[in-house]
């Protein structure tokens, strides 16, 4: 059905203004749809069975405008991608890359193991690997 929905508004099936409203309540809650806000990385958080790993997309970033810190329960991401210089002489026409400052923050789980995050960065994806406790990786249950 959302493949239909740019036809649907450009036959005028479907009201513009509705969904206008729609969007801005949540640009009104800050959740991130309306394209003009600043960038954020995607991640994606995975789990095995002995550790969490998350893994976000950083083009352009050196490891040394990142900054990740674990404090009570929270993952938190920073970082900066910082605009190239302009030359005076380049007339731009169209300019889609996105710049500035970025933090996101995940709650994790207990039983993660501090002294053994770990974190690596390789053609623009950042991943941390956050190993589980001997008490937190899975153990089978038998059945009696």
């Amino acid at each position: 059905m959302n493949a239909y929905l740019p036809e649907l508004r450009r036959q005028g099936l479907l009201a513009r203004p509705a969904w206008d409203l729609f969007d801005r309540m949540f640009e009104d809650f800050g959740l991130g749809l309306a394209k003009d806000k600043e960038w954020v990385p995607s991640l994606d958080v995975a789990e095995n069975e002995g550790e969490y790993v998350v893994t976000a997309e950083i083009p352009g970033l050196a490891k040394e405008d990142i900054d990740i810190s674990l404090s009570e329960g929270l993952l938190t991401i920073k970082g900066e991608k910082k605009q190239e210089k302009k030359e005076e002489t380049d007339t731009y026409h169209v300019v889609e890359r996105s710049y500035g400052s970025f933090s996101r923050s995940l709650r994790v789980p207990n039983g993660v193991d501090l002294g053994g995050v770990k974190a690596e960065t390789a053609d623009g994806v950042l991943k941390i690997v956050l190993p589980k406790t001997e008490e937190e990786k899975t153990r089978k249950i038998e059945i009696t």
